[in-house]
């Protein structure tokens, strides 16, 4: 039996932005092949242990500024974080004002792409930066660069399905969405790993009837999760709100708060 649709694929309000402003503390470094935002932390754990976010950027990619000053708040907070650029350079943001731009077209190539390239990414940054702590890994453990880590995955919107994939592995501690897009029941049915939902009161993209399936889908699995739904915001608040209103502003920044803590939480 197909598994039913919960988060449709992306729609007007994934396309529009506020632009923030601030200045961006990362570089950008290829890994395997693929551009990649890497934002690093001033400290790290005492024990000597990595903890790393994969960071999975909506349609404007991981370069945006907007996704570049929350992946270096997270890092400001002691992870590591990686944003991956599927879009190769090609984020949405580039076609704000391209006229006659198919959309939909784009997203399908981008879908393709995105697909393509990241099972090699997320393999070459395991062997680059360690290998979430398992008995079986300690041999291979030896003979890496990187020391022990420990992974979590963040997704909002196009790359929600991506964060929850891995929750269904041993490949992260814990993984988190905003607002996502592209996601089944499978997604909740198969999760492993606790899972922080960060919601906006208003989505077409996931609607109320499909946040609350998937709080079902939840408790018959007897996950670890947490639900945050956010007031007076739509689709998109967690990266591209206006500041200038307080309420997104607020909402924005506790999701950021959020996931920190939920990571942190879970990196003991």
């Amino acid at each position: 039996m197909a598994s039913h649709v919960l988060a449709g694929p992306p729609g007007d309000c994934c396309f529009k932005a506020v632009k923030h402003s601030g200045t961006p503390v990362g570089k950008r470094i290829e890994i395997a092949g693929v551009p990649t935002y890497i934002s690093e932390p001033s400290t790290q754990l005492a024990d000597g242990r990595k903890k790393i976010i994969l960071y999975l950027a909506d349609v404007f990619g991981p370069f945006f500024l907007n996704n570049q000053l929350i992946q270096d708040y997270l890092a400001e907070n002691g992870f590591l974080v990686l944003g991956i650029d599927y879009f190769f350079g090609d984020g949405f943001g580039f076609h704000l004002d391209e006229e006659g731009f198919d959309r939909m077209a784009w997203i399908e190539n981008a879908k393709v792409k995105a697909n393509e390239v990241y099972p090699k990414w997320l393999e070459t940054v395991r062997e680059t930066y360690g290998m979430k702590f398992h008995p079986d890994n300690c041999s291979k453990l030896k003979s890496m660069q990187g020391t022990d880590a420990r992974y979590f995955s963040v997704g909002y919107c196009f790359g929600a399905p991506f964060a929850l994939d891995l929750a269904t592995t041993n490949k992260v501690s814990a993984s988190a969405f905003a607002h996502p897009a592209f996601l089944n029941e499978e997604h909740f049915t198969k999760l492993t790993k606790p899972l922080l939902l960060l919601c906006a009161e208003s989505d077409h993209t996931f609607p109320l009837e499909s946040r609350r399936r998937a709080e079902d889908l939840l408790v018959e699995a007897k996950a670890s999760y947490h639900i945050s739904v956010f007031s007076g915001v739509s689709h998109g608040f967690a990266v591209r709100c206006d500041l200038e209103i307080e309420n997104e502003r607020w909402a924005k920044e506790e999701a950021a708060r959020q996931t920190v803590d939920w990571f942190t939480r879970f990196s003991q």
